[in-house]
């Protein structure tokens, strides 16, 4: 296999990262150089809200990885260098040192692209004022952290995962919070009703002010310049701090008009992370997706994603090695006590794409009602009317039964139908479960 002699690898979070690590172990003799404007890498930005909540204690525990370990790896390694532009056929950079302001050409033989994503920022009167923050970096973290030490009454706009992780962080230290969301209940994305239903009591049980089917549409401010309101379309709420946690877009103006993009600018790349352009190459939440349970690209940025493409990306490096199996968008979250995960599509999102799906909905325990204790637990599975091919599920209880959502991802991935999960050989031990798995159950019931 011929080495290329020159690796140029943008950006370095989870996909750069994997990405590095792994081109180090395959090509020893290249030389790899890896630009980041920041001034740290890898940094774990799912942790923010538990280190908010003091879970973690140290925001540097968030990183798994350094540009020092690099650096002794044999990687170039340039921090705060921001690349400005990118020529893919001239294979060269265009490269600004922001600490000495000094810019510079680089060329390449190969060019990996792991710019990730920036949280959207709405185009809102008031946005600029003091006390309105993002939540992605590591900076984020430490400001979010120093200004709601102050703050009394925050408001998290956006009801996905990262929201509704920090609204539990603050209302846990003590804070008046008011989660506002222009759908009509919360994490929309990733869990139907059924399921929402009961989170959205545990939020308001627990104090939390919930603003749903409202947009913001505007800030005040009071006369030292911090944020005093949200203004939505239906009601004002008062805050002294306003995290943004709307969702992400793909940073990827540096190739605009010289890959496939999909219309959001996310970078569509093959089965072995090859863009349209020979030589170029990209992975994580820069990136298009192959979403499973349709079989079309789709933006799903999450780091699991990230870490498996970043790793494609060396193995495919000189030649096209090793597949991308695609995704099912599996996630898990803990809101309190409760436990939850979801995979591929739910019942709303599939009925929204016209799919013909039917579903069943399971309630139950965890295991034998002789035994001292056990939970109630709600699985439900999403399946094609027709084929009774697997297409989606979602799970909740206060016992952890996450990990029958990975089993039920990898069900997806194999194409496998609800007659098939109804048999599926799973042990049973009442400590743990039932003699009919709750996985078998849905199965049977389906048939």
């Amino acid at each position: 296999m011929t080495t290329p002699t020159r690796i140029a690898v943008i950006g370095c979070t989870h996909a750069g990262t994997a990405a590095i690590l792994n081109m180090v172990k395959l090509y020893p003799e290249a030389e790899i150089h890896v630009f980041e404007k920041n001034d740290n890498i890898s940094f774990l930005s799912c942790g923010i809200a538990l280190h908010v909540g003091g879970v973690v204690k140290k925001a540097e525990d968030l990183f798994y990885a350094s540009p020092e370990q690099l650096a002794k790896l044999g990687v170039m390694t340039h921090m705060r260098h921001e690349v400005l532009n990118v020529d893919t056929d001239a294979k060269q950079l265009d490269v600004k040192n922001s600490v000495t302001g000094e810019n510079f050409a680089h060329s390449f033989d190969k060019l990996v692209v792991t710019t990730g994503s920036w949280p959207i920022i709405p185009k809102l009167d008031g946005i600029g004022l003091d006390n309105i923050l993002l939540c992605k970096n590591y900076g984020h973290a430490q400001t979010i952290i120093e200004k709601a030490k102050e703050a009394r009454r925050i408001a998290v706009i956006g009801a996905g995962y990262i929201g509704i992780e920090l609204v539990e962080a603050f209302e846990v230290l003590g804070k008046e919070v008011t989660l506002i969301d222009n759908m009509d209940r919360i994490l929309y994305k990733y869990l139907d009703r059924e399921f929402t239903d009961i989170t959205e009591r545990e939020l308001t049980d627990k104090g939390v002010q919930l603003a749903l089917g409202r947009t913001a549409q505007s800030f005040k401010g009071d006369p030292s310049g911090k944020v005093a309101a949200v203004v939505t379309n239906d009601g004002e709420f008062e805050a002294d701090m306003v995290v943004l946690c709307i969702g992400f877009r793909p940073n990827t103006d540096l190739l605009r008009g010289q890959v496939d993009m999909l219309p959001n600018g996310a970078i569509i790349v093959d089965e072995y992370m090859r863009t349209s352009k020979p030589d170029v190459f990209a992975a994580g939440d820069s990136c298009a997706v192959r979403y499973n349970p349709t079989g079309a690209h789709a933006y799903i940025p999450l780091a699991t994603n990230a870490v498996r493409m970043g790793t494609l990306v060396a193995r495919n490096l000189m030649k096209p090695t090793v597949q991308y199996m695609g995704t099912q968008g599996t996630s898990g979250i803990k809101i309190y006590d409760y436990n939850i995960a979801s995979t591929g599509l739910t019942e709303t999102a599939a009925t929204a794409a016209g799919l013909n799906v039917k579903q069943v909905t399971l309630q139950d325990h965890d295991r034998l009602e002789f035994m001292p204790t056990y939970e109630d637990v709600t699985l439900k599975v999403v399946y094609d009317a027709d084929t009774g091919r697997i297409l989606g599920a979602q799970v909740i209880s206060k016992v952890d039964l996450t990990q029958s959502i990975n089993t039920l991802s990898v069900c997806i991935q194999n194409g496998m139908t609800m007659d098939g999960l109804g048999f599926v050989d799973f042990f049973f031990q009442p400590h743990y479960n039932k003699p009919w798995n709750l996985l078998n159950q849905a199965g049977l019931q389906a048939v």
